[in-house]
């Protein structure tokens, strides 16, 4: 079975320190790069947004980071600036070593619209916008993909169910993950959620 690695929006602005921190994010990276020489195939996406992107709290009046919100006719939280194009924090984690991948990485960006959010690798959110790498996977007869990244309760969500809705095999490694958690169950909701659809939740070391 042709498999790939898909890693999430593994960037600054998501680890400790960064504009919208996923606490113990860096966890992530050590489970990426033991993988890396593994995979023929690898993704990373790339959260890239234009300044001014409509899911930032700075860009809606009277709103914080945080609190809800609505954009492109749908549910929104409004996060704080980040992944800002060409920015430091947009740019991936130093110490993901991407040179670890025998055949290198194709990089797909997401989130490049103002007017709509992206969490999937996929899709926007209104899955009005393909990224391209549904077609690129099955033009290489990808049928599995294996899941790491930030941040578990959304754009490693959304990027396993849409990968599994598009017919793959979708395989999510819990200990290369690690979630925003703005409720204290977020991550746990987010992996029934994704069982729920056919995804199957393990650990790299499986």
């Amino acid at each position: 079975m042709t498999r790939a690695l898909i890693l999430v929006d593994i960037q600054n602005d998501f680890m400790p320190g960064g504009a919208l921190a996923v606490p113990d994010g860096f966890a992530v990276v050590p489970v990426a790069n033991a993988l890396l020489p593994t995979f023929d195939l690898v993704v990373a996406s790339q959260d890239w947004h234009p300044a001014g992107h409509g899911s930032f709290a700075s860009s809606h009046e009277g709103k914080a980071p945080g609190e809800m919100g609505e954009l492109a006719g749908m549910p929104q939280v409004m996060w704080p600036d980040h992944c800002v194009q060409e920015t430091e924090g947009a740019a991936f984690v130093e110490s993901l070593d991407l040179s670890r991948a025998p055949k290198g990485v194709e990089v797909f960006q997401k989130g490049t619209d103002p007017r709509i959010d992206s969490y999937s690798a996929f899709f926007d959110n209104g899955h009005r916008k393909d990224t391209g790498l549904g077609d690129w996977l099955k033009a290489r007869e990808v049928r599995q993909v294996v899941i790491v990244g930030v941040a578990t309760d959304y754009c490693v969500k959304f990027t396993a169910l849409d990968a599994a809705e598009l017919g793959f095999d979708v395989v999510l490694l819990e200990d290369g993950c690690r979630g925003v958690n703005l409720q204290p169950d977020d991550s746990e909701k987010a992996k029934d959620e994704m069982r729920a659809a056919g995804v199957t939740v393990t650990t790299s070391d499986t």
